[in-house]
């Protein structure tokens, strides 16, 4: 039997009971989807499958990744994508194309029995199953991707601490990546507010070793070179005594044991005086 026959057998028994195939699958769909989607989305989504398929066929190809197929791919793609954005999973995504073997099985044994145009019509499933798994893994990365950028955003703020001073506050592990996003947002913060003062507020950071050492070393070092001086506070016991064990330097880079000592040490070096006043009465 030839491809052609075969494409044109499987778009009869597609179009003999079209409409009642497309209930089913959808049924099946949303069942497998818990509900998470509704009946009326599920079946507009197949139902466009359903007739790109249809018409895929009738053009004679059964190779899913050929030409003919593209517009099949193109719905399971932003499908694959949806599915990624809701938060299903990979085997949830293709279930939307491997449920239509299952629900034209029945069909094959009770009209005509024609079992080899359904086998080649599941392999051509198992192709696009294939391809939503692929397009959902890539969706799903970008996602994470997106996702980590934005934390790495989210945990990495520049606020302006005074008139010319910025501040820095690190919490978690310090590495090259979220080095580069601290440096960027630091030096952008400096001609954004027209400071000549940084303070880089390691508190939250929990260990520093010499990795960290050179990452904050090259921090300071660009915003030197934009005229801005740093000040490295959050020097706790533990860490003081991690950096003389390491045999870490940092030069002649000014070092506080808290944020307040920092900025009060910026505050003078832009010419300002701190002091404590007393409290009037009634405060």
């Amino acid at each position: 039997m030839s491809g052609r026959d075969v494409s044109d057998r499987l778009v009869g028994l597609l179009s003999v009971r079209g409409e009642d195939l497309g209930a089913e699958w959808a049924d099946n769909v949303t069942g497998s989807l818990g509900g998470r989607v509704s009946r009326a989305e599920v079946q507009r989504e197949l139902q466009e499958l359903y007739t790109a398929l249809v018409a895929a066929l009738k053009r004679g190809s059964l190779d899913g990744r050929s030409e003919t197929f593209g517009e099949v791919r193109a719905l399971l793609s932003e499908l694959s994508r949806d599915r990624a954005r809701q938060g299903f999973t990979p085997t949830e995504t293709a279930v939307s194309v491997f449920a239509l073997k299952e629900v034209l099985e029945p069909s094959v044994t009770s009209e005509g029995g024609d079992v080899q145009a359904y086998l080649h019509f599941a392999g051509l499933l198992d192709t696009l199953g294939l391809f939503t798994i692929e397009v959902y893994s890539r969706a799903r990365e970008e996602l994470i991707s997106a996702q980590a950028e934005q934390l790495l955003e989210l945990s990495t703020p520049v606020v302006k601490l005074w008139d010319g001073v910025v501040g820095v506050p690190l919490v978690g592990t310090l590495d090259s990546a979220r080095t580069m996003v601290v440096m960027e947002k630091m030096l952008q913060a400096l001609i954004d507010t027209g400071s000549e003062q940084a303070i880089i507020d390691i508190t939250g950071v929990p260990a520093v070793d010499t990795e960290v050492a050179q990452h904050l070393h090259k921090t300071v070092v660009a915003a030197r070179l934009m005229g801005a001086e740093c000040v490295i506070s959050g020097i706790r016991p533990q860490i003081a005594q991690t950096i003389v064990a390491l045999g870490i330097d940092f030069g002649d880079i000014v070092t506080k044991a808290t944020l307040a000592d920092a900025l009060r040490h910026a505050l003078r070096r832009s010419g300002l005086a701190v002091s404590r006043t007393a409290p009037q009465a009634g405060q």
